[in-house]
């Protein structure tokens, strides 16, 4: 299978289990959840989706020598996303906008759910451990360190956003490295570039006030209409379109869900005001500390860097927003 990919470029797929879980349909149903959450409305140029990141995650941990089961892993771990990806977490119990890691949770169950898993027990590997992401340090591990799902959607939003440009991509892979199962960029200045770029496309797009009313209005919108049984939970993780579609059904019949739809496509202003006068909602703040190699020792930023470790401290916690509607 051949794949041609926005960052990594023309690369051959040859294993089997690879080539049909991208061909199966709960993979190919991520072509249609957009990696931003409901982009348009918010960030009209964040057309991404989980299919080519999930794609891109397997790529580069193939690039840098990662383990088949790892590899494979990197290929899944994305694949129980309901519509609006990280929308999920203001929608249903259990989630939550300062973690948002509701799909992380549900991944396991999910799979087992799906044909995939019937794929991964024919090619003869234990399910359970390709599964369980404590098993594969290149490609999870927690803020602020990097890893390959943090790295591959950091480089394809910064792109698609047109913060970062194809040559920088290109830079910042040419001086990654593996190091004792780590990331670690080759000095202090890749590392340095790389920790301050991240930390402007969090604050434009991860934590930003545009992702606070998109995770707000969808949360509310999609909340309203599983109550009213306009949407069930199936229809959650079936895609992005086809959720809208069915909303836009009942907009002319309910004045509620009008409001909300409205709402949700920035048709009616909000404001960021004092807490006593508003609706909070949660944003995860993602920033990194990555590790460089100096003098032949491999370091932290933060480590050597004092204004950093400000930084880094500052920016850690979820950021709150007050929002009022007009």
């Amino acid at each position: 299978m051949l794949i041609t990919d926005r960052l990594y470029g023309k690369n051959k797929i040859e294993d089997p289990l690879a080539i049909e879980i991208i061909k199966s349909p709960s993979f190919r149903r991520l072509k249609k959840i957009n990696q931003a959450g409901y982009f348009l409305p918010h960030y009209p140029k964040a057309k991404m989706n989980r299919y080519d990141h999930s794609i891109g995650v397997y790529l580069l941990l193939q690039k840098f020598g990662a383990s088949r089961e790892e590899q494979i892993s990197g290929l899944l771990h994305d694949v129980s996303h309901a519509v609006f990806s990280h929308c999920i977490d203001y929608v249903l119990p259990g989630g939550s906008g300062k973690v948002q890691d509701y799909q992380d949770n549900l991944l396991k169950a999910y799979v087992k759910q799906t044909e995939i898993a019937g794929i991964i027990k024919k090619h003869k590997l234990d399910l359970d451990f390709i599964l369980d992401e404590e098993n594969f340090p290149l490609l999870e591990r927690k803020l602020p360190d990097l890893c390959a799902d943090r790295v591959d959607y950091f480089f394809r939003d910064a792109l698609m956003l047109e913060e970062m440009s194809k040559a920088e991509v290109d830079y910042f892979v040419k001086n990654l490295l593996v190091i004792k199962n780590k990331w670690v960029l080759r000095d202090y200045r890749s590392a340095k570039k790389y920790a301050v770029l991240y930390l402007h496309v969090n604050h434009l797009y991860y934590c930003g006030l545009p992702s606070a009313l998109m995770f707000k209005t969808v949360g509310d919108c999609l909340r309203y209409a599983l109550e009213k049984k306009y949407l069930t939970r199936a229809d959650l993780y079936s895609t992005d379109h086809e959720v809208i579609d069915k909303i836009k059904k009942f907009v002319k019949k309910d004045s509620e869900l009008k409001i909300l739809f409205q709402r949700m496509n920035n048709k009616i202003k909000a404001v960021h005001l004092p807490e006593e006068e508003a609706h909070f909602v949660h944003c995860k703040s993602r920033v990194v500390d990555p590790l460089f190699l100096a003098e032949g020792k491999v370091k932290r930023l933060s480590q050597v860097d004092q204004k950093w470790r400000e930084i880094l401290k500052q920016e850690s916690g979820p950021k709150r927003y007050c929002i009022r509607f007009e």
